[in-house]
C-alpha cells in the first residue's frame, strides 16, 4: 500500500487530481454507495430539474470493465507528459485546456444525449499531445510502431474494436484539435488572431513557476506580438521526447 501511495503521490498535481477522481466516482458507483445513474449524463434532467452535476460527475464515472481500465492507463500516461512538458510550470494554462476541452464535450453531449463523458475527455488530451510530439514514433499492442500523428486515429479504431460506440472517441478528437487550432496553429503558424487566452484569474491562483519546460523544438515564424500578449502561449515544434515512449 506504501508503495501505491508514493506513486500516487508522484502524480503531477492536476493528473492526480483527476486520476483521483475518475477511480473514485466508479468505485463509488460500484459499491453502490450512490447510484451510478444519478452520476450519468441525462439532458433532459439537466434541462428541466437543473441538476447541474451530473456534467461533471459524467466526466468522472465509467462502468469498471476493460475498457475502463485502458482509458485510465491513457489519462495517466498522456495527461502526465503533458502537464511535465510543454504545461509544466503552467498550470493555469494546463487547467484552461482542461476547462476548454470540457466545456466543448459537455455542451456536445447535451446535444447528442451523450451519457459518459471520461473517453472524449481522455482523447482530447491525447490529441493534443499528439499534435506536440507528431513526429515521434510510438509503439502501440502488439509491437506496431508508427508517428504519434496517428495516435488518436488508432486508439479511436482500438476503442471501437473493445467495445466503443466512435462517438466519444470522435468527439474528443475534435475537441481536441480545436484547442490545438485556436491556442497554436493558427496564432501562431498561420500569424492570425488569438481567440483563445488563458484567464488572467487563473494565474491568480495557479501561477506560472520558473523553470518550467515550456519551449522546444524550433518555433514556426510569426508575426512579433507584444509582451503582454506572449503570456499563455508556447514555442511549438516538431515533437520531443517526453520521459521516453
Amino acid at each position: 500500500m506504501s508503495d501505491i501511495t508514493e506513486w500516487f503521490r508522484s502524480v503531477p498535481l492536476i493528473t492526480r487530481a483527476w486520476f483521483g477522481a475518475s477511480v473514485a466516482f466508479p468505485l463509488i458507483g460500484r459499491l453502490g454507495l450512490i447510484n451510478f445513474r444519478n452520476l450519468i449524463l441525462f439532458p433532459e434532467l439537466v434541462f428541466t430539474r437543473f441538476q447541474i452535476w451530473r456534467l461533471v460527475t459524467a466526466t468522472f464515472y465509467f462502468p469498471t470493465g476493460f475498457k475502463y481500465l485502458v482509458n485510465l492507463y491513457f489519462l495517466y500516461h498522456y495527461s502526465t507528459r503533458l502537464e511535465t512538458g510543454v504545461f509544466d510550470g503552467k498550470p493555469a494554462d494546463y487547467i484552461f485546456m482542461l476547462l476548454f476541452n470540457w466545456i466543448c464535450i459537455a455542451i456536445t453531449g447535451l446535444l447528442m444525449n451523450m451519457q459518459l463523458l471520461l473517453i472524449p475527455m481522455v482523447m482530447s488530451v491525447l490529441y493534443v499531445w499528439a499534435q506536440f510530439n507528431k513526429d515521434m514514433v510510438v509503439s502501440f499492442w502488439f509491437g506496431t510502431q508508427f508517428k504519434a500523428y496517428y495516435l488518436p486515429w488508432v486508439i479511436l479504431v482500438f476503442n471501437f474494436i473493445i467495445g466503443g460506440s466512435l462517438v466519444d472517441e470522435l468527439t474528443g478528437n475534435l475537441v481536441g484539435h480545436l484547442y490545438f487550432f485556436l491556442m497554436f496553429k493558427y496564432p501562431i503558424d498561420l500569424g492570425g488572431r488569438a481567440f483563445l487566452t488563458t484567464p488572467e484569474i487563473l494565474y491568480r491562483f495557479f501561477p506560472s513557476r520558473r523553470g518550467g519546460v515550456s519551449g522546444f523544438g524550433v518555433p514556426p515564424a510569426r508575426r512579433p506580438v507584444a509582451p503582454e500578449q506572449e503570456r499563455g502561449r508556447h514555442n511549438w515544434g516538431q515533437g520531443f521526447r517526453l520521459g521516453g515512449e
